[in-house]
């Protein structure tokens, strides 16, 4: 049985899952705060159990070691099985830390975070976690990017930086995604493009992922190493998605090759 929410039965929506693939997801879960302005991390946890991920990047989630009702990201968690987590720091809001967290079933081997932030504008921040699948070790970047289009390409470049994307020790398949604030094909998309293949070529303009319940623009993004080929990928649009974020999530399956094959 697959990592859900108890009591959340299967939905017909979700393809089945094939246990060879590495099924991977990006969201934005805007505080746990719904569009009916409920904070409910309980509903993250039920669209996170529909969709049986190996690996989960959420923005804009909430920690707290001291307050246990305001850690979103221990509270989701609970909710679901087999899941680790990491969490990475970005800035404080309301008494908690404020950031990306990334969800995994598989074996974690390291965990890093990136300040991408630029100049006086809001932090940001970039967390990588290194996961095994199988034989392969890959590198799992979970990212959110400004809403100002003059600080994204800034942004984009310390991502392909020898420091980040490009590091020495990177030696397995890289997946970058999350929040890139970017819907058009602008400075930051370019650049990611130029490195990685995405999933933003396959994308039909009607799987939109924002705002989630009438979505009509494209904020959320995967890249990739061209060693890893993708199989599926579709917006998850589940009656709770539609109403638990002001985003909806992006799946994406990956067939991953073995060590021998790259």
């Amino acid at each position: 049985m697959g990592a859900r929410a108890p009591g959340v039965a299967r939905n017909t929506t979700v393809p089945a899952r094939d246990p060879g693939l590495l099924r991977v997801v990006t969201y934005n879960v805007h505080k746990c705060r719904g569009l009916d302005q409920r904070t409910r991390p309980e509903r993250i946890a039920w669209v996170l159990g529909e969709l049986d991920a190996d690996v989960v990047a959420l923005q804009e989630v909430l920690h707290s070691d001291c307050v246990p009702h305001l850690d979103q990201v221990r509270g989701i968690t609970s909710l679901l099985d087999g899941y680790a987590w990491h969490f990475g720091e970005v800035r404080h809001h309301r008494g908690s830390a404020y950031g990306n967290a990334t969800l995994s079933r598989l074996p974690v081997t390291a965990s890093s975070t990136y300040d991408i932030t630029w100049q006086h504008r809001e932090r940001r921040g970039c967390l990588r976690t290194d996961v095994q699948f199988s034989n392969t070790l890959l590198h799992v970047f979970n990212v959110h990017l400004g809403t100002s289009a003059f600080e994204r390409p800034h942004q984009a470049r310390r991502l392909l930086s020898r420091r980040v994307l490009h590091a020495e020790e990177l030696r397995g398949p890289r997946i970058v995604m999350g929040d890139f604030n970017e819907w058009t094909r602008g400075v930051a998309t370019k650049l990611m493009s130029d490195h990685f293949d995405s999933v933003d070529r396959k994308l039909h303009r009607t799987w939109w992922t924002y705002p989630g319940l009438l979505p009509f623009l494209h904020l959320d993004h995967f890249y990739y190493d061209k060693r890893l080929k993708l199989e599926r990928f579709y917006v998850h649009r589940s009656r709770t998605a539609l109403v638990a974020s002001d985003h909806l999530p992006l799946v994406a399956d990956f067939r991953v090759p073995g060590e021998d094959e790259d």
